[in-house]
């Protein structure tokens, strides 16, 4: 069965940083793309950053560029997300995801397949 769980989240002030994991478990995590969504309150899912299975390509949301960075470990079967800079506007429910495209469009319409529970990441003083 394919399970990804996050973990990684929690409180951080202002201009702080996290990493996001993203452990993969039933499936090779090489074959598939990883994306990275948030949900704030009241908000519609938005997409963060995705990395492709096979050239490594990326793509960030405009909010997010130059200070988040996406990479996977194959070999850990994981995903990250590191964030640095963080704003408190970055506080929302981060999920990871599977699919078999990275795209900006799969990554702006939040098209991908299949999902972790989601983690809060809270940007605070």
């Amino acid at each position: 069965q394919l399970q990804l769980v996050e973990s990684g989240g929690g409180l951080v002030q202002p201009g702080g940083s996290l990493r996001l994991s993203c452990a993969a478990s039933g499936f090779n995590l090489g074959y598939y793309a990883i994306g990275w969504f948030r949900q704030a309150p009241g908000k519609e899912r938005e997409g963060v950053s995705c990395i492709s299975s096979t050239d490594g390509r990326t793509y960030y949301a405009d909010s997010v560029k130059g200070r988040f960075t996406i990479s996977r470990d194959n070999a850990k079967n994981t995903a990250y997300l590191q964030m640095n800079s963080l704003k408190p506007e970055d506080t929302a429910v981060y999920y990871c995801a599977a699919d078999l495209l990275c795209t900006i469009v799969k990554l702006a319409t939040v098209d991908f397949g299949s999902w972790g529970q989601g983690i809060q990441v809270t940007v605070s003083s």
